[in-house]
């Protein structure tokens, strides 16, 4: 009997989107007091993608510890999952991702690098997260686009803008707006990032799955 995985998923790739990949009992993002519920029902994979943040308790570190310690494969990336695995990795937790090991070498700490404004009923992302905006803006340099001084600038502004107001619309009109880029280069700059963003958190999601996936057929 192959073993039951349960994945907390919505923000970072859609259920529907998920179930393409990998067939599990998907939940809603995680928050405190879960973890617990599903391991009583024989769960013996849990997949940590998303999590609620900063308005309602976030799922503990004592709750992920309590599952290892019952002998579930507990896997965590892309968001509140790469945080929480950044962490327990030392106590067993597996982490998956590019997120997850920029949380693990310290090249990002604060929780809002993943935090993102979501849709209520559908869980959809309607702000862009700062692991995304760093990755796509990354990109922008290195095709030539923005100059150094542009990307840092850029990057900085982001990093100072509140989590739920990051867009790119809003980075690139208020980058004009106080000079960081120059007003001709807007369109442009926006063309790149809604066309070629990258989407480190959805990628960082599909590895959560797969090695659920790989899990699975290990058991």
């Amino acid at each position: 009997m192959k073993a039951r995985a349960v994945i907390f998923t919505g923000n970072s790739i859609s259920h529907e989107d998920a179930r393409k990949i990998l067939r599990a009992n998907y939940q809603p993002p995680v928050r405190r007091f879960q973890l617990e519920t599903f391991v009583q029902k024989g769960y013996k994979i849990i997949g940590i993608i998303d999590g609620i943040f900063f308005d309602r308790a976030a799922v503990g570190h004592r709750e992920i510890l309590s599952a290892l310690g019952a002998g579930v494969k507990v896997v965590g990336g892309a968001s509140m999952g790469a945080l929480r695995a950044s962490e327990l990795d030392t106590h067993g937790m597996r982490g998956a991702g590019k997120v997850y090991e920029w949380y693990r070498d310290g090249v990002i700490e604060s929780d809002d690098e993943v935090a993102v404004s979501t849709n209520p009923d559908t869980f959809e992302p309607i702000s862009v997260p700062l692991v995304n905006i760093r990755e796509t803006l990354k990109a922008a340099f290195i095709s030539g686009l923005v100059s150094e001084k542009e990307h840092k600038d850029l990057l900085e502004l982001a990093i100072d803008t509140y989590y739920p107001d990051r867009s790119y619309l809003g980075l690139v009109k208020e980058g004009a707006k106080r000079g960081l880029i120059p007003e001709e280069k807007k369109k442009l700059i926006l063309d790149f990032c809604t066309g070629n963003g990258v989407d480190v958190k959805r990628e960082d999601a599909i590895l959560v799955l797969e090695t659920v996936k790989k899990l699975i057929e290990e058991a």
